[in-house]
């Protein structure tokens, strides 16, 4: 039993490293920044260079024993501390972080620059797998970023297919659509008057009311041909012909008029009860009745006080 139950331990602790090494794959190296000296500022207001992290996954990804390193031989290099609340990558969002080579500033500052880089490795928490890797462009101008057009997406090598030098920096958001006109901003300049959206917003419901009257057409159609099939075979069982009819045959008015029939007798039915309608008339005497006392009647003798 004890077998088992450091068996189960074992297997739960296996699957749990196994969801977590998957977890980190969805991690990838998203921009970076070589010289910066009039971009974004650290919380010590100093101007670095960084490397930008995104989340291509739709869950919630722990970085913490992940590692970055400049160095092929030591992927070691530095370690993501573990147990940071900050190191849990929010589905598709992005986290920064300084190459200052001050790691003793906090968890987002490694112990390398990217001046002296050649290469930067993202490498999973078992200290061996290389999640993703970038090749660092050193000829790039002050304060231009080189990145991924569209987040996490494009090669795993920093030089390929999906690069390119970002025209703005965009530190811990979207490379796309910084600048992008907004949904809002494209329709008041292709609508500006409302007339596309009015015809839209029509033509969907008409639509939507022709689409519920062939329904309920075909419905009743349906129900008609039933109730004259329930008809033929009934009269089949008695020997009889029963004339054939079609839903053609039965107007609109119609169906309305049974329908109502249908609705007030079982309203009928369920409102009331049913009665005798037997009215029973009893005498009844009184011995005293208010109205037929007579003292009520009579004035009192006026009498002098002495």
């Amino acid at each position: 039993m004890k077998n088992l139950r450091y068996i189960l331990v074992l297997c739960s602790i296996l699957v749990s490293l196994s969801l977590s090494a998957q977890q980190q794959s969805a991690m990838r190296i998203n921009e970076y920044l070589v010289t910066n000296t009039a971009d974004f500022q650290d919380d010590f207001g100093q101007q670095n260079g960084y490397i930008e992290l995104f989340n291509t996954s739709y869950g919630t990804v722990d970085i913490g024993g992940c590692y970055l390193s400049n160095d092929p031989n030591n992927l070691k290099k530095y370690i993501i501390p573990r147990g940071d609340v900050l190191t849990k990558i929010n589905p598709r969002q992005h986290t920064l972080f300084w190459a200052d080579n001050q790691p003793f500033r906090g968890t987002f500052h490694v112990n390398f620059t990217l001046a002296e880089s050649d290469t930067v490795y993202f490498v999973s928490s078992d200290g061996r797998t290389v999640i993703d890797k970038i090749y660092i462009k050193k000829d790039l101008p002050e304060n231009i970023t080189y990145g991924r057009a569209e987040d996490g997406i494009g090669s795993n090598n920093g030089n390929g297919e999906g690069w390119q030098v970002m025209e703005r920096t965009s530190p811990s958001t979207n490379n796309s659509g910084v600048d992008a006109e907004s949904k809002s901003d494209r329709m008041g300049r292709l609508d500006p008057y409302g007339w596309i959206m009015t015809v839209t917003a029509m033509g969907v419901v008409f639509l939507a009311l022709i689409i519920l009257a062939i329904i309920f057409t075909y419905i009743g159609k349906m129900s008609v041909d039933r109730g004259q099939r329930k008809a033929n075979k009934a009269a089949e069982d008695k020997g009889e012909k029963a004339p054939a009819a079609k839903a053609e045959d039965y107007s609109a008015e119609a169906f309305a008029a049974i329908s109502v029939a249908l609705h007030l007798y079982i309203e009928e039915n369920e409102a009331h009860d049913e009665e005798s309608f037997t009215i029973t008339l009893q005498n009844e005497t009184r011995k005293y009745s208010p109205w037929s006392s007579k003292i009520y009647g009579l004035r009192q003798t006026p009498q002098l006080k002495k």
